[in-house]
């Protein structure tokens, strides 16, 4: 057809990963008992009823949301940032509602105007919509843990994800503080994916906005933050920006010419689970449980389980090929996410989720313990 493009946009993207497991899955789908999916950290208990209340009331919502969000929608990311993560000196311009952070993490960096001849680093093993984002932005991406690993070039923008998906771990004070300075002595972008920061196991996770980190300033930095984890939303789409008030004002302004708008009752939703802490500290205890149940039952079958002291996954390995234990648990009707999915660096691990329910769990333990 004359004036199509020489090539989809979707050529330009990776393979969308799952999709190589779909035969997996149908192995583990026939085991006697039902499948265990642990490829996947989707919530399934259920959204908490103080959320469910504050949904329900605002559901007479016949206006359109502005893009900015309600002002109390961000005072309420900006009063759960302080009260649970320390952060100081945000303000309601350095906050912005999104509509889940995947779809903010994938239009970022076009939405900051980078493109063709810029550089987009983030981590060796790292969730995949990073790479998404710069190939969409037609940049270029290099993944790796190592600043230095950049030479004399200078990333536009650089991602960092702590607690890490897939593997759990957490990034150290000084190593934040050294990528903050790192980024600001080069004028690149540094961008925080902070979404499983109140899913801590064995270390406490910090903010790249908490002043110990930042030095008490923002500039140049944003975070990202969700609440599909915390607070079992990831049905509503709640997520949010918050930093560097320029970085957070021109997403504002690309973002309201696209009608990038979280629906209003959604933000009514997001005030009430911010606003509220019990909800949380039940939902960490139970996956704590599960967690817990799945880690001995890993080890107990020979796995060995890295990193993993934060996020809602165990990053185990039997020192195989990630495909090979994909399917030797797969014909325990236990399905996992292989490594690979997530890098080179994680061909020989495999990613289990701990978000399935108890009974679906304890299946799980049951059938490691006993062989299938």
């Amino acid at each position: 057809m004359i004036g199509r493009p020489t090539a989809p946009v979707s050529s330009r993207l990776p393979d969308f990963p799952w999709d190589r497991l779909l035969p997996t899955a149908e192995r583990a789908r026939a085991h006697a008992d039902g499948i265990v999916d642990l490829s996947i950290g989707t919530p399934v208990d259920s959204t908490p009823e103080v959320v469910q209340a504050a949904l329900r009331a605002a559901a007479d919502s016949p206006g359109y949301p502005l893009t900015i969000g309600r002002p109390e929608t961000r005072q309420a990311c900006v009063d759960w940032l302080a009260r649970r993560h320390g952060v100081t000196g945000l303000g309601l311009d350095g906050v912005l509602p999104v509509i889940g952070s995947k779809e903010l993490i994938a239009s970022l960096a076009g939405h900051l105007g980078l493109g063709a001849g810029d550089l987009i680093g983030y981590p060796e093993l790292a969730y995949p919509t990073y790479e998404v984002g710069a190939a969409l932005a037609g940049a270029r991406a290099v993944a790796t843990d190592s600043l230095t690993s950049f030479g004399p070039e200078t990333p536009a923008l650089l991602w960092i994800n702590s607690p890490s998906n897939p593997s759990g771990k957490v990034l150290p004070l000084e190593h934040l503080r050294k990528v903050v300075e790192w980024c600001r002595e080069r004028g690149t972008i540094l961008v925080s994916d902070e979404c499983y920061l109140e899913c801590a196991w064995d270390e406490t996770p910090l903010s790249v906005l908490h002043p110990d980190v930042c030095g008490g300033s923002h500039e140049g930095i944003l975070a990202v933050h969700s609440l599909s984890k915390r607070s079992n939303l990831a049905g509503y789409r709640c997520a949010f920006v918050a930093g560097d008030p320029a970085l957070v004002g021109e997403l504002l302004a690309v973002r309201k010419n696209l009608g990038l708008q979280m629906p209003g009752p959604q933000q009514v939703a997001m005030v009430a689970a911010l606003d509220d802490d019990d909800h949380v500290v039940e939902q960490h205890a139970r996956y704590a449980a599960r967690r817990a149940k799945l880690r001995e039952a890993l080890l107990s079958a020979g796995f060995r389980i890295d990193h993993s002291e934060a996020s809602l996954y165990l990053w185990a390995t039997r020192d195989e090929d990630c495909w090979d234990t994909v399917g030797w648990l797969a014909e325990r009707g236990i399905l996992v996410a292989p490594g690979a999915f997530y890098g080179t660096a994680g061909r020989r691990h495999v990613r289990v989720a701990f978000t399935a329910t108890d009974e679906r769990v304890d299946a799980a333990v049951a059938r490691l313990s006993s062989g299938g």
